[in-house]
């Protein structure tokens, strides 16, 4: 009995072998858009940053460290 199943599986997976290239060519923009959204998901579940937001990040520091530098030459207030 064990060797039916194992046949069985054996004649599956001996058809999607055959069968996922042309299944892979017909549709290369729907599994690339399923594979980002995907990653998205996991990036989402993982809280982990995007590029885009690290971007976005990195610039508030720099218009930060700007602004300090501006700051910091000020001349300093007379006391009152």
């Amino acid at each position: 009995m064990a060797a039916r199943g194992s046949d069985r599986v054996a004649d599956a997976f001996e058809e999607l072998l055959v069968e996922l290239p042309g299944r892979l060519r017909g549709s290369r923009a729907r599994l690339s858009a399923q594979a980002l959204n995907a990653l998205r998901t996991l990036t989402s579940e993982l809280d982990l940053v995007t590029r885009d937001e690290l971007d976005e990040l990195e610039l508030r520091v720099a218009q930060l460290e700007h602004r300090l530098r501006l700051v910091e030459q000020l001349p300093p207030a007379p006391p009152a």
